[in-house]
């Protein structure tokens, strides 16, 4: 197998964290170690994932195109993609956050919180206080089954908006992630 470039991607998030290069041998050693392993164009060596940052990339699975010439592996993260301690590789440029961006930037930004004093934060109130939070998903999912009957499509979307800040904020409290509810829908479809 000659260079096939490597599209990296959090599994659980669906952020493209890097792109990288694999050859035969970098492939068979993903594989048998479940860990990612690339080329170095420039060092011209195989190199490990994470070897000395501790960065590891799990893998979760490979899928290759449609021409056999570029791959996707979906990976948990140990940490940080970028050599320089950013998260993703792809932190230069236009930064807006697009629509399949938002779940995942919305539960770091719930775990920031998580420190900060419930005085001084509402999200950390409402992770410290589980009636609290149970309620106000309660109430925002009436507010819009309210709106869809009542209310023009914007208002729909600003309550589906909050029925969604609020379900993460109970997630986490709990210590789980949006994406264990999307694994249950996924398992569902099966």
């Amino acid at each position: 197998m000659d260079l096939l470039p490597c599209i990296v991607q959090d599994a659980r998030t669906g952020e493209v964290l890097t792109l990288a290069y694999m050859n035969d041998e970098a492939l068979e050693r993903t594989r048998a170690t479940g860990e990612m392993w690339f080329w170095s164009r420039s060092r011209q060596e195989l190199w490990h994932k994470g070897e000395s940052s501790g960065n590891v990339q799990r893998l979760k699975e490979l899928r290759f195109d449609c021409d056999d010439d570029a791959i996707l592996a979906l990976v948990e993260p140990a940490g940080p993609a970028c050599h320089t301690g950013e998260r993703t590789c792809f932190h230069n440029g236009e930064l807006e956050p697009v629509a399949g961006e938002a779940l995942a930037a919305l539960e770091r930004t719930i775990a920031k919180r998580r420190g900060a004093a419930p005085v001084d934060s509402y999200t950390a109130r409402l992770l410290t206080d589980r009636e609290l939070v149970a309620r106000k998903v309660e109430e925002e999912a009436e507010e819009v089954a309210r709106a869809a009957r009542e209310e023009p499509d914007e208002r729909v979307a600003e309550e589906a908006a909050d029925v969604l800040y609020h379900l993460c904020v109970l997630l986490q409290s709990r210590g789980m992630s949006i994406s264990e509810a999307l694994e249950t829908l996924n398992a569902r479809r099966r």
